[in-house]
């Protein structure tokens, strides 16, 4: 009893101690999740803040464009800016509309497939970038546990060998090879938890953003072809 009592004391149970007492392979899975916990909290904080300024642009964009602005000044207004989301949809658009009557347009059709293919391009780049990195997130999230879970089987197999070799199988000889295994484990999830919820929310919150940028292109294109109808008309008439 006093024997079990002294080995039980010469083992430092400690997150630290476990993580020094890992062999080579655990220590690389156990550093390898951390580092992958950290690039998670970095894409976390990143996308937070980004997603906050986009939707405030988003409002900030769709009350000046609907208070009745005129479409000339708000494109003077914009077109020097370096712009994201429903601001650079509108600068694409407004871009290839100028571009169209300065080489003398005559075809209403073609000058809207134009525009639209020019606001379709800015949307699908524009999505591009919201979902930037998520990929990174759902690769965390998914193969984490499992990295954790090799972690765990080769600290487990290392444990059963220095078993054999110690000829013992008190508690206090067992317990801490167990540990050291299990926290590779421990930390796996600790990386992809975090990752699995932060990557559902941002994704979904890219959709958000990309359903309202469809909108308004398909809302703009709509205001655009009227006007096209209103300048190319009378031209063909006088034609």
């Amino acid at each position: 009893m006093e024997q079990v009592a002294l080995e039980a004391a010469t083992h430092d149970v400690s997150l630290w101690a476990l993580f020094m007492q890992a062999g080579f392979i655990v220590k690389a899975v156990m550093i390898g999740l951390m580092f992958a916990s950290v690039w998670t909290w970095a894409i976390v904080i990143d996308k937070y803040i980004n997603f906050a300024k986009a939707k405030r642009q988003f409002d900030q964009f769709e009350q000046v464009f609907w208070s009745g602005q005129s479409l000339e000044e708000l494109y003077r207004t914009l077109s020097d800016r370096q712009n994201v989301g429903l601001a650079a949809i509108f600068v694409s658009a407004m871009r290839e509309w100028k571009k169209s009557f300065e080489r003398g347009a005559r075809s209403p059709i073609g000058l809207q497939m134009r525009i639209d293919r020019a606001m379709d391009v800015t949307l699908a780049r524009e999505a591009e970038g919201f979902e930037a990195r998520l990929g990174s997130l759902a690769t965390i999230g998914s193969a984490g546990p499992f990295i954790g879970l090799f972690g765990t089987v080769i600290g487990i197999m290392t444990s059963f060998q220095a078993i054999a070799g110690s000829k013992s199988t008190n508690l206090a000889v067992v317990a801490p090879g167990i540990a050291e295994a299990l926290l590779a484990t421990a930390i796996g999830l600790v990386a992809a938890i975090p990752a699995v919820i932060a990557y559902n929310k941002f994704m979904a919150d890219a959709g958000k953003l990309s359903a309202r940028m469809e909108g308004f292109a398909d809302e703009f294109s709509g205001i655009l072809s009227r006007q096209i109808d209103e300048k190319l008309q009378p031209r063909q008439a006088a034609q």
